[in-house]
């Protein structure tokens, strides 16, 4: 594995041709490992908090209700069971370690019309868990599902409904994730929650108390006990991940190091350049990714913004903003885009930050340049990009005085939900896959002003 993990960081620093040599080289990564597949919301933005962004995990829905836990199980993208037609389920369950186990489970499921469309093997102590990706008639219910499993043998089985974009194969899906990491630091997060499914991400910093104790408990290799996972971040301290309704298998376990070493042997990186923005007066600026290199740059900010600005961004004392840069500007915890000048200063920041399907976008415009279209330029790209990452929604957290960022929101053009929590206004964008579509990178400063 370390051999492999080498020879992927002398590609990338080989220069252009890095994503092919880089696609090559991972699949011994992959033939090694294995094939498979909120931040809480805020009204004040804690500084440096031990959380990635990732939402903790939804509760466990009833088995034969659909994704959203709104419908029956035969619902949805492949069919309905009124119509007769079918449903994809993925489906995990423990077999004997015994020849003939697996036939009769397979047996038993292509009794009741149920298509194996994929199977992984995840080997333990006491048996074997195997991981279907199945069609089923849609008027099978999970629970159906479940006892059918069961007859044939199956124990500790647990089903959840899946999409197409499970159909994509195992190599393709864990290459796409691995590429993206080795291009691009912030990623991390997001490929080992889509390599592991719903599960809560949180990062212990070194620099932390906490985050010290835990490194100090985790061995170089991490540790894996049942629903919970500890790896050693790259930068220092411990990425942990949890998974309360799903157990990790060591095989699971095995891929997620691999991923994590690959990103520490690569070192920090993340895309080059930016794009011209035209401002209506004929004025340029520059739209760049930010890291933790920019927060001298984001504190001077700061400084030339009003008390009222910063208000409304940060929900908190204003002379605490300048805590939070060091975590906003993290790559662990999401993505931020840079508006600055020619001459090099930042005028705004967009952050974009994991909390599972739900993504929170916050945007800060400097008092000078807001109402030039800034805020609705940025919120346009966060969304993108949000929906780049297979997120399901995003929502910014204002206050009903901010008219500006309630206008940013309006202009994207999507579903929105409004709610009040505390005096405090949330604003949700859904990004259905009809919507998706019209979420695109914009040209040119247009709807919005922050």
């Amino acid at each position: 594995m370390s051999d492999v993990t080498d020879a992927v960081t002398r590609l990338v620093e080989h220069g252009p041709v890095v994503p092919a040599l880089v696609l090559a080289s991972l699949a011994a990564l992959i033939a090694t490992a294995g094939f498979h597949t909120r931040w809480s919301r805020r009204h004040g933005q804690a500084p440096p908090a031990e959380d990635t962004g990732a939402r903790p995990p939804t509760a466990e829905r009833p088995a034969g209700t659909g994704p959203s836990g709104d419908g029956p199980a035969g619902t949805g993208p492949t069919g309905s069971a009124a119509g007769g037609e079918s449903a994809l389920w993925r489906m995990r369950t423990t077999v004997r370690d015994e020849p003939g186990s697996l036939a009769v489970l397979c047996a038993a499921l292509a009794d009741r019309r149920i298509d194996i469309l994929s199977l992984q093997t995840h080997p333990l102590a006491d048996g074997t868990v195997d991981e279907f990706l199945l069609r089923a008639p849609g008027a099978l219910s999970g629970t159906e599902l479940a006892d059918v499993v069961t007859a044939a043998g199956g124990a500790r089985t647990w089903t959840e409904r899946a999409d197409a974009h499970d159909l994509v194969d195992a190599p393709t899906r864990v290459l796409g994730l691995a590429t993206r990491t080795a291009l691009d630091t912030a990623e991390l997060p997001l490929a080992l929650r889509q390599l592991l499914g719903r599960c809560t991400i949180r990062s212990l910093p070194a620099s932390a108390t906490a985050g010290a104790e835990a490194a100090g408990t985790v061995p170089p290799e991490g540790a894996l006990e049942g629903t919970v996972l500890r790896l050693r971040a790259p930068e220092g301290g411990v990425i942990s991940v949890e998974r309360p309704q799903l157990p990790f298998t060591p095989a699971e376990f095995a891929r997620a190091r691999a991923l994590v070493e690959l990103d520490a042997r690569l070192g920090p990186r993340g895309p080059r350049g930016g794009d011209v923005l035209t401002l209506p007066e004929g004025s340029d600026l520059t739209v760049r990714r930010a890291d933790t290199r920019d927060v001298e740059a984001a504190k001077a900010m700061h400084e030339r913004c009003s008390a009222r600005t910063l208000g409304m961004r940060y929900h908190g004392p204003v002379g605490d903003a300048d805590r939070y840069l060091n975590h906003l500007l993290g790559p662990r915890f999401g993505r931020t885009l840079a508006v600055q000048t020619a001459s090099g200063r930042i005028v705004g920041l967009g952050h974009l930050l994991w909390d599972g399907d739900e993504t929170e976008v916050a945007l800060l415009v400097e008092d000078a340049w807001q109402r030039r279209g800034i805020g609705g330029e940025l919120l346009g790209r966060l969304v993108a990009m949000a929906a780049e990452a297979g997120c399901e929604s995003v929502y910014a957290v204002t206050q009903a005085s901010n008219t500006g960022m309630v206008a940013a929101m309006r202009g994207l053009g999507l579903p929105l939900d409004y709610q009040i929590e505390e005096g405090t206004l949330v604003v949700t964008a859904r990004l259905d896959p009809s919507a998706r579509s019209a979420t695109r990178l914009p040209q040119g400063a247009r709807i919005g002003q922050e």
